[in-house]
């Protein structure tokens, strides 16, 4: 389930949550990324974030606010929080209320903002504090809505901050770990975490390490904020594992491997948190480099897609046996140059793909039983996105 999914049943509730995020876009100024936001011409619409490199040439100057048609898919631009640095990645609340960044810079942090939906305004920045790490590249909301976990990619680890229950704000790293074993795998020359997320169950927490071939399962206590090892799972050398994606069943996971070019479905075991990957598949890309990114399940579980950053496309694979099997459909032009991240609408009408060196979002309707995709308009102009997170 999407962050923005679970605090639709959450205690925010349902309508409230999609009145407040209608209202809060009301608010908001019709202005280019990259301008201040400021009350202005008042729009209909659901809200939408974007991340990018706010010190890449032409990129960004703080994460950008938007806004799309829930109808039509078509986008709008409607300002900027500034002051965070290289918001690369952003992660939603499970109560709606806060909006989490990492500044992926050398001395990497994670920063909070308020989203005052109820007042209009655009979201407030609330304090940020360090990873203990460089470059952080990804970072998730424990479901309970009390921790932020965050991985840092060039130095290798993940790290815990704790979440003030009432603000929304971050308290001081409760925990970092490094991941010194097992060795980097070849061309590697350390480890790089690029995802920490919550397994299904809610008691495992899972990390990504691109740099070692490896997936860490820990357990996270819930009143320290400390990570504890639980199980490694080992790719195959060379593979360079990036993101991972949990089918609904919560038995089954898909990797995209960005290295070596494949897709790998791995069983589950939520009695103990053990993944066991599978035998390396197709991203239906041919030869070359392609630099799989993420890999995104329907909610049904019927369908799976794949963002591939040198092919500019999304693969598209049917998920068969309950999910225990990928079966390559074909491959669909993303409109763009290097998908980097992709995101479902909250009821999945809508794929989004920011699209790195182009500049743009491209947006395509989603049909949930064929899972074909249509291209909903021209690509939509942005500062070197690098996240898209639709509500």
């Amino acid at each position: 389930m999407s962050e923005a999914a679970a605090a639709a049943r959450g205690g925010f509730g349902r309508r409230r949550f999609v009145t407040a995020v209608t209202a809060g876009l009301a608010g908001a100024a019709a202005l280019t990324v990259g301008e201040p936001a400021a009350a202005r011409t008042p729009r209909r619409g659901r809200p939408l974030f974007l991340g990018t490199y706010t010190s890449a040439p032409g990129g960004g100057t703080g994460v950008g606010l938007g806004g799309y048609d829930p109808a039509t898919g078509a986008l709008t631009a409607a300002g900027v929080v500034p002051g965070v640095a290289d918001p690369s990645y952003l992660a939603l609340a499970p109560s709606g209320r806060t909006l989490y960044a990492v500044d992926e810079r050398q001395d990497g942090a994670v920063t909070a903002m308020a989203l005052p939906w109820g007042a209009g305004g655009p979201p407030v920045v609330l304090d940020s504090r360090s990873t203990g790490g460089a470059g952080p590249c990804h970072l998730s909301v424990h479901p309970r809505g009390r921790w932020l976990l965050s991985a840092n990619y060039l130095s290798g680890s993940v790290a815990v901050h704790p979440i003030d229950g009432r603000s929304g704000a971050l308290g001081e790293r409760t925990d970092l770990v490094v991941h010194t074993s097992p060795p980097p795998g070849p061309g590697q020359t350390g480890p790089h975490a690029h995802q920490i997320i919550t397994a299904p169950d809610g008691r495992h927490v899972l990390a990504v390490d691109l740099g070692n071939d490896t997936v860490y399962t820990y357990r996270l206590d819930e009143r320290a904020g400390t990570l504890a090892t639980v199980s490694r799972a080992a790719l195959r050398p060379g593979a360079g594992p990036r993101h991972l994606t949990f089918h609904p069943s919560g038995a089954w996971a898909y990797l995209a491997n960005e290295v070596d070019n494949t897709v790998v479905v791995c069983g589950y075991d939520r009695r103990d948190g053990r993944l066991v990957p599978g035998a390396p598949q197709s991203t239906g890309t041919g030869a070359g480099v392609s630099y799989p990114a993420q890999i995104l399940v329907t909610g049904n579980g019927r369908f799976a897609f794949l963002a591939n950053r040198g092919h500019n496309s999304l693969t598209r694979y049917v998920v068969e046996a309950g999910g225990a099997r990928l079966r390559l459909l074909d491959t669909v032009p993303v409109g763009g140059d290097f998908p980097r991240q992709i995101a479902f609408s909250p009821d999945e009408r809508w794929l989004f793909a920011a699209n790195q060196k182009s500049g743009s979002v491209t947006v395509f309707s989603v049909d949930t039983r064929t899972g074909a995709l249509v291209a909903a308009g021209p690509p939509f102009a942005a500062p070197v996105p690098v996240c898209v997170l639709p509500l």
